[in-house]
């Protein structure tokens, strides 16, 4: 494998075992996961089966995005389970209209030089801001959810030096279709693409992201372009509003139509940030005289749990407190993190007014 090069940066800097000198194969550290719900159920079945109460990754992302709404219930029964182990394992689950799997973790998890794998064959799109990013089987996402090192052939790096600009009316795919009728489909498996030279900086990431989905084209494991030192800003529209997005997730939930009413009042109760203001009993009161829903406060109360646990995490909190522990549930259960949930709960009102020494000496730990 050659020396200095991007490839072999991210790679020894996530190596486990192996030597790229002298050995075949490589074991490596990967840092994100993804999958979708065509495979991955599947995986999340063989997660389940490995006893593995909480994923081991740096950060794992369950979408739907694949197998829609159809007239049996099977798709949605998968859903359902793909949301309910989410919540489980700590992986942060995109719903149904959120969009595809790949460009959604390109734009807002992937990271310059992390690792990530992916149950989905355009997981490479990640390549674009310079990450290894790898299209793998089922079983292989699950493996690296718990904690296993992933297993990849020793790469031979074939460098592409890009110079110039793009000209009118050329597109970044034709990069990708040049280099395919140079290179063809043969001959490439266990390579991986690094894209350098003076041409890169004219690119996009989603130029380089086009590129770098198609790589798969040529059989190779995957490509990578590297990052800017001035990270780029794209923008991308949001195609539905907040409460249709809770509307749609609530619609996930198998809720007799009554709990569904009351769900959703609540829902369109919610302030613009996501916060219930409003108190449960009025809430009650409201659903009485203005819907004609007769409740209680309990079963208000465990419907406003459901919605807790939709995404974005922390919605319908009632307070900044609330909202934190919301969020923070979903992360691996680190000792840090198993502090800062016991913070949030006893002493919250020191942590407001930055008592932080106090707390430590009330819960024994240091800096």
């Amino acid at each position: 494998m050659a020396k200095g090069t991007l490839v072999q940066k991210i790679i020894a800097a996530h190596l486990i075992s192996g030597d790229p000198a002298t050995d075949t194969q490589l074991q490596i550290k990967i840092d994100q996961t993804l999958t979708q719900d065509a495979t991955g159920t599947m995986a999340y079945l063989e997660l389940e089966a490995m006893k593995t109460p909480q994923v081991a990754t740096e950060l794992s992302v369950s979408y739907v995005d694949h197998n829609m709404m159809q007239n049996g219930p099977e798709n949605r029964n998968d859903h359902l389970y793909l949301q309910s182990v989410a919540a489980e394992k700590g992986v942060i689950f995109s719903p149904p209209g959120n969009g595809i799997c790949h460009q959604l973790h390109l734009e807002r998890f992937g990271k310059p030089g992390k690792t990530l794998i992916g149950s989905d064959s355009h997981t490479p799109t990640g390549g674009g801001i310079g990450m290894i990013a790898i299209g793998a089987g089922g079983l292989d996402v699950a493996l690296a959810m718990a904690g296993q090192p992933f297993t990849i052939p020793t790469p031979r790096i074939i460098g592409v030096k890009l110079t110039g600009k793009l000209r009118p009316w050329v597109a970044a795919k034709d990069v990708i279709l040049k280099l395919l009728s140079i290179l063809t489909t043969k001959g490439n498996v266990g390579a991986i693409v690094e894209y350098f030279g003076d041409g890169v900086k004219d690119l996009s990431v989603p130029q380089r992201a086009t590129i770098t989905n198609m790589g798969a084209e040529l059989g190779v494991t995957t490509s990578v372009f590297p990052s800017d030192e001035r990270p780029q800003y794209s923008t991308f529209s949001v195609k539905e509003s907040f409460t249709q997005s809770l509307q749609e997730q609530l619609g996930y939930r198998n809720l007799t139509e009554h709990q569904y009413a009351v769900a959703s009042f609540i829902i369109g109760s919610l302030d613009d940030d996501g916060y219930l203001r409003r108190s449960i009993d009025s809430i009650v009161d409201d659903l009485s005289f203005r819907a004609n829903v007769e409740t209680d406060e309990e079963e208000v109360l465990a419907m406003l749990k459901i919605i807790q646990e939709f995404d974005p995490a922390g919605v319908g909190a009632r307070d900044l407190r609330e909202c934190l522990l919301l969020q923070i549930r979903y992360f691996r259960k680190t000792p840090e993190v198993v502090n800062a949930t016991k913070i949030l709960t006893h002493h919250f009102n020191e942590f407001t007014n930055k008592h932080f020494q106090k707390i430590m000496n009330r819960m024994g730990i240091t800096e």
